[in-house]
């Protein structure tokens, strides 16, 4: 792929952002792509070293902020009509709580998602907090003379220290399988954000 094969491609996958917002981008890969040939490269290996135009789209959709992508999409294109002013505010009693309530919807997902992972950190916790009350116990017991009580209760604070140890595996695979979730997911927006009609 040439230097400017690669250079629409991205241009073309870039083509719902800010206009100064794209050209800085395409800039920067331009340069890239310059540098790398400067360095003694050919075209095509410099092009190819910088990857594919979708994985260099995808890396420019991380790093730009969300509102920039929004700004650019509501922004009027043009001046809206008299009748479209009035549809939107007649319709405005439909259209304002289904907005609303969607976004709500969104925000609960987000918050129960979070709280699953938080109440597993808290089951984690206490067990945690019963091997350390039976080690105590076991050490009460045993000077009490209940040799045997003291050495089920050392069983199951042992039992309750793996459990958690699985919990605190579980939770933290959860905790990070959340955030790729929520990553992937504002990326797939962005990417919707950007695309044209």
């Amino acid at each position: 792929m040439t230097k400017y094969e690669f250079l629409d491609a991205l241009r073309e996958l870039l083509r719902g952002m800010p206009p100064k917002e794209r050209e800085e981008s395409i800039d920067y890969y331009r340069e890239m792509i310059e540098d790398r040939m400067e360095d003694g490269a050919d075209e095509q290996a410099a092009v190819a070293a910088i990857g594919t135009p979708e994985q260099a789209a995808e890396q420019i959709l991380k790093d730009t902020p969300m509102v920039k992508l929004v700004k650019q999409r509501v922004k009027p294109k043009r001046r809206l009509e008299a009748w479209e002013i009035v549809l939107l505010i007649v319709g405005a009693p439909l259209w304002v709580p289904l907005l609303a309530s969607a976004i709500v919807v969104v925000l609960a997902l987000y918050v129960v998602l979070w709280s699953l992972v938080v109440s597993v950190y808290a089951v984690m916790a206490a067990c945690f907090a019963c091997t350390v009350a039976g080690i105590v116990n076991f050490f009460i017991f045993c000077f009490a003379g209940r040799i045997g009580a003291a050495l089920v209760i050392l069983g199951a604070g042992i039992l309750l220290a793996g459990i958690g140890l699985l919990l605190l595996l579980g939770a933290n695979a959860c905790a990070k399988g959340l955030v790729l979730l929520i990553k992937k997911m504002m990326l797939g927006t962005k990417k919707l954000l950007v695309r044209k009609e």
